[in-house]
């Protein structure tokens, strides 16, 4: 039976597998993308990848460091198909908290972990991870702070935001690993991971051969504009800060940007964004704010 059918089936049995967490979480995540949570899973663990030519393109971390991503190569029936993770972890909307987070590994490879233990969806074991076990499997590390969309900079802090050129490196650099030969390719993501898949859906599909059979997963990647608890609309303010500051705007499908205002979209670019997305999009949330 192929992966696909199976994906609802394999979706509710990873519910229960191991969970991690980050900031602006706003469900449950159906795998592990919290780069230490490997307890009570013998998956493997991945050598960090650093992207030798994303330098030349403008492709750096919020501090300028190269971006990397972690690959776990398929074997047998799955080796020719792919699975593209985009790690997840908040953002950063203001210039304060980007200063901040680039002393991190979600700003800096530089503080990276160099391995990572697969788990989840992520896992080389079937007895947890039975349909994709065996594929290729790649965790895109997130540095930018911008769900993978920024091509900007602020000279005076010394912050480079480019999420967009980082995205595009890492899917270069996998195109010459083999992932232009796919004959299947799943890319997935989690929270801040989760709205960058929905962002980048159809770009993803647009990458490959009509016959390559491409789907996207966002785990918890839709922030609605609502009210909360405070009577604020936090969300809202978020992304706004987020496509004013790292120049987003430009890296938004023009199928959403031709026919929106720009203050609709800055609210909530991955809930507007999805209803243009030709691409098969699998979403998988507990609960909304």
């Amino acid at each position: 039976m192929g992966s696909w059918p199976l994906l609802a089936l394999v979706l509710g049995f990873l519910a229960g597998i191991a969970r991690g967490s980050e900031p602006w979480s706003n469900g449950t995540q159906v795998y592990s993308t919290n780069a230490n949570s490997g307890s009570g899973s013998n998956g493997a663990f991945v050598a960090l990848t650093l992207i030798q030519s994303a330098a030349a393109k403008g492709a750096v971390c919020l501090d300028g460091s190269l971006p990397g991503y972690h690959l776990h190569r398929g074997s047998g029936s799955g080796s020719n198909n792919w699975l593209v993770n985009l790690e997840g972890g908040g953002w950063c909307n203001d210039v304060k908290s980007c200063v901040f987070r680039k002393g991190s590994r979600r700003g800096s490879s530089n503080h990276m972990e160099r391995q990572l233990q697969f788990t989840g969806i992520m896992s080389n074991r079937p007895e947890e991870n039975p349909d994709f076990y065996n594929w290729n499997r790649v965790k895109v590390r997130y540095c930018d702070g911008g769900s993978f969309t920024g091509d900007g900079a602020d000279a005076a802090s010394g912050l480079y935001f480019r999420g967009q050129r980082i995205w595009q490196a890492a899917i270069d650099d996998l195109m010459a690993q083999g992932m232009r030969s796919a004959s299947q390719a799943l890319l997935s993501g989690c929270s801040a991971g989760g709205a960058s898949a929905i962002l980048h859906c159809d770009e993803f599909r647009g990458m490959f051969p009509s016959n390559t059979r491409v789907k996207c997963l966002a785990d918890a990647g839709m922030f609605l504009d609502s009210v909360d608890i405070a009577g604020r609309r936090e969300m809202r303010d978020v992304f706004n800060g987020i496509v004013r500051l790292q120049a987003s705007g430009r890296s938004l499908p023009r199928s959403c940007t031709s026919r929106m205002d720009k203050t609709s979209v800055r609210r909530q670019p991955s809930r507007n964004i999805y209803q243009d997305t030709t691409c098969d999009i699998f979403y998988v949330c507990k609960r909304f704010f």
